[in-house]
């Protein structure tokens, strides 16, 4: 059940950074500095980054329940709160870090990190239901 729970988890973040990406795709692309074609769409596009987006989650939600397991985080309120303490305070630093470091707009960070806070609350939570 633990492993079910893992891809279940992971496909919660995968979809929450769907609506998430959907809602701020424009601010997203301007500080990602994409070329986009006419039609206002990347020029480029490729399944690559879903993939790999996708292996991801499932690496952050094993990793998470594994971490919650020792932990004895055994509630809904719990996987919640410590997901989201996983994103703030581990994930959100070190986008920082390397955007700082690329020169990026903070802007991008900032929306980056909003991601990776409320997507791992959800990773959290969603781990909790099992």
């Amino acid at each position: 059940m633990d492993f079910l729970a893992v891809i279940i988890a992971a496909a919660a973040g995968f979809a929450f950074g769907a609506v998430w990406y959907g809602v701020l795709s424009k601010p997203w692309m301007e500080a990602v500095g994409l070329k986009l074609g006419a039609d206002g769409k990347p020029e480029r596009s490729s399944k690559t980054p879903f993939i790999l987006a996708g292996i991801a989650m499932i690496l952050v939600a094993g990793m998470m329940r594994h971490t919650f397991s020792l932990s004895g985080i055994d509630t809904m309120g719990k996987g919640l709160l410590s997901g989201l303490g996983v994103g703030l305070f581990f994930i959100s630093p070190w986008i920082m870090i390397n955007n700082g470091y690329a020169g990026r707009p903070f802007r991008l960070t900032l929306i980056d990190s909003g991601y990776a806070t409320f997507g791992c609350a959800i990773i959290g939570l969603v781990l909790m239901l099992f």
